[in-house]
């Protein structure tokens, strides 16, 4: 697994389809439902008529956590859901990237989260390592 200052990646030996699907099963694994599905290539496709390589944005939800974090922030809102990202990058190969909730909470000043940013951390690095 890769870690980037905002996200944690690895390279799958598998086709585009079957990353999602493998990715949707960790992601239930640990408690998150996808809520949204961003078909990048088809919606590059449809509004600018551009092809574009293979790549989904999904969206991410844990309700348990989610409710708690906006609980302790309404705004947090902003940053739900998790997106995960499945991708075939130049080479060919199929990468899936999960955001780290702990760089994207660091523009948050509420003490509250830090313990609910780690929880999903920990949840996005299972699934990331699980592939």
């Amino acid at each position: 697994m890769e870690h980037t200052n905002y996200g944690f990646s690895k390279k799958l030996d598998v086709s585009f389809e079957e990353a999602l699907e493998k990715v949707t099963v960790e992601l239930k694994k640990e408690g998150f439902g996808v809520l949204t599905e961003i078909d990048v290539k088809a919606t590059l496709k449809k509004k600018i008529d551009v092809d574009f390589k293979p790549y989904k944005i999904l969206g991410a939800c844990n309700p348990a956590l989610a409710y708690q974090s906006l609980s302790a922030e309404e705004q947090i809102g902003l940053m739900l859901p998790c997106n995960v990202i499945v991708y075939v990058d130049d080479g060919g190969d199929t990468i899936v990237s999960a955001i780290d909730p702990l760089a994207a909470m660091q523009a948050v000043q509420n003490q509250e989260l830090a313990p609910l940013a780690q929880q999903v951390q920990q949840k996005m690095q299972n699934v990331i390592a699980a592939l």
